[in-house]
């Protein structure tokens, strides 16, 4: 059996990176062998936003690399498409894997199946219920299109089977990113929080403070609704310097888009100068975690990140209005909050949530071993 993999941006990167690991495993002592070949589209094609996770997570470099890179949402798509297709024709492979709702999920199930090849569709069935979310379109059209849709929870299914999903098409495999979580956390604990400062900052400073576990907060925004309206995103900025920093160290890995519009409405210099603010580069998968595992509160507008938060146990306030995680949120048993970015909720949310402890909490089926059950629904088909 030949299977086409397909990674485009990094959330792609933790949730590939088991399976590769399943199919390996798979492939040490099974009578028939699995040929696996990686596509990355290079929607993130940076080092710090590319490179340097697939070495952290010891990912193979990819056997293809399509070079899309940056454009709009219909340029990446288009290039994606174009240049997929040509793979497939030469490839011929018997199952296209896509995983997440990134630009190349959408592209590569559209175009596997132009091609009549069976698509598998990992993390299926989320839904925000938000349609103006571009993720939001990619999960709808890759989930209509695909042969097999392995879903992360039971809420997952739920949503399937009420967009009319015959169940025969569907498996509950569980969260195929906590298998990276769990494989890495031993490492992840050995990094050294000062040293993750340091190494990642920004800008220079020549007297960095020093931060301890538990006595820290973590932020992260990227999205466009948080950050593309200054109308929208000087507030939440304010609130950060003025209230959320005021008295405590933050970190904030701040994503490139988000740099440019913190430069573009001339926010950049004012968050620069507080105290308490710590910029970083994007940083790697560990430091990342070690950050989450350490943190007293987390404030972001990342999916991923509230899943970590959910089995990590760190309190978090996710900055949207809505979300495709509900198994995350508090009423669902998890240890986040939608806050939305009225200004009102996070101060609200955020005094409540500092006086919280950590609570680590699983999901069914969030135990490690998700990749092997979607190799498992695979090969079984």
């Amino acid at each position: 059996m030949k299977i086409i993999s397909v990674v485009g941006a990094r959330p792609n990167f933790m949730k590939i990176a088991p399976f590769i690991h399943a199919i390996e495993k798979h492939n040490i002592n099974a009578s028939e062998k699995v040929e696996h070949i990686l596509v990355h589209t290079g929607q993130h094609y940076d080092d710090r936003m590319s490179k340097n996770f697939f070495k952290a997570l010891n990912i193979p470099d990819a056997d293809i690399h399509l070079g899309v890179g940056s454009g709009s949402h219909a340029e990446q798509v288009g290039r994606t498409m174009i240049e997929f297709e040509k793979v497939l024709l030469s490839e011929m492979p018997d199952w296209v894997v896509v995983v997440g709702d990134v630009n190349a999920t959408l592209a590569c199930s559209v175009t596997a199946k132009k091609q009549h090849i069976k698509c598998c569709h990992i993390e299926a069935g989320l839904r925000s219920g938000d349609i103006k979310m571009p993720e939001e379109v990619n999960r709808l059209v890759t989930d209509r299109l695909s042969d097999l849709l392995l879903t992360p929870d039971r809420l997952s299914n739920k949503n399937l089977e009420e967009e009319g999903v015959s169940p025969k098409r569907m498996s509950f495999v569980g969260n195929i990113m906590i298998d990276t979580l769990e494989s890495q956390r031993e490492k992840a604990q050995t990094y050294d929080l000062n040293k993750i400062l340091s190494s990642n900052l920004l800008e220079k400073e020549d007297d960095l403070p020093g931060i301890e576990a538990e006595k820290y907060g973590v932020i992260t925004l990227h999205r466009p609704s948080n950050v593309d309206s200054k109308e929208v995103f000087e507030p939440i900025v304010d609130f950060v310097i003025g209230e959320v920093a005021s008295n405590f160290q933050f970190i904030w890995p701040i994503h490139p888009r988000t740099v440019k519009q913190l430069k573009d409405f001339n926010l950049y210099d004012k968050v620069k100068a507080s105290r308490n603010l710590i910029l970083l580069h994007p940083i790697g998968y560990h430091e990342m975690l070690k950050l989450n595992m350490s943190a007293k509160i987390l404030l972001t507008d990342s999916g991923g990140l509230q899943e970590e938060c959910t089995i990590l146990g760190t309190p978090c306030l996710t900055l949207r209005w809505n979300t495709e995680r509900p198994v995350t949120l508090r009423e669902h048993g998890g240890a986040s909050v939608l806050v939305g970015n009225n200004i009102d909720r996070i101060r609200k949310e955020f005094n409540f949530t500092m006086g919280l402890e950590r609570k680590p909490v699983r999901p069914e089926l969030w135990d490690g071993k998700t990749a092997e059950r979607c190799l498992l629904a695979i090969l079984s088909y």
